[in-house]
């Protein structure tokens, strides 16, 4: 069983050292999805919900999530991000949203990019809940990570 690097020998929670770790390029994607009824479905890609350009925030809103990390998750490290991306794709009353973290660095960016893809959903909830507060926010995982020690990982 692997050890938990967020907990010491005394069971406290700590922040993982990394610092006699080598710095790497590292890489992770993340998707979610949010589902909605017909009407609101319509009206976000016709781009008629009256807050504004709901994929638009969204992407914007997701971005600036992966950035914030370190301030959200109480033990992630501040890292020095090189590229987010938010990818957005729409079909059949679903909004699917992908986030892809890059960094070099000591640690990996899982959490930034989930993060960012769960910013880029909220964003999508909070501009459309006039018109359907049962919308659901659902499955969001890592689809890849790379760089460090462990490699390659991918679903």
């Amino acid at each position: 069983m692997a050890e938990l690097s967020h907990i010491n020998e005394k069971g406290d929670a700590i922040m993982t050292d990394v610092s006699n770790k080598a710095d790497t390029v590292r890489e992770a994607r993340a998707s979610g999805k949010i589902y909605m009824n017909d009407e609101c479905f319509s009206l976000v890609t016709e781009d008629k919900i009256k807050k504004g350009d709901v994929l638009g925030t969204a992407r914007i809103a997701g971005i600036m999530g992966a950035k914030k990390t370190s301030e959200l998750i109480p033990l992630c490290h501040i890292l020095n991000i090189t590229n987010v991306q938010i990818d957005i794709e729409a079909d059949k009353n679903c909004i699917t949203a992908i986030c892809t973290v890059k960094t070099t660095g000591k640690t990996g960016v899982e959490m930034e990019a989930l993060t960012g893809v769960s910013t880029a959903l909220l964003t999508i909830y909070d501009m459309c809940k006039a018109v359907d507060k049962a919308m659901r926010i659902e499955d969001i995982h890592l689809l890849y990570k790379s760089g460090g020690k462990s490699g390659v990982w991918e679903v």
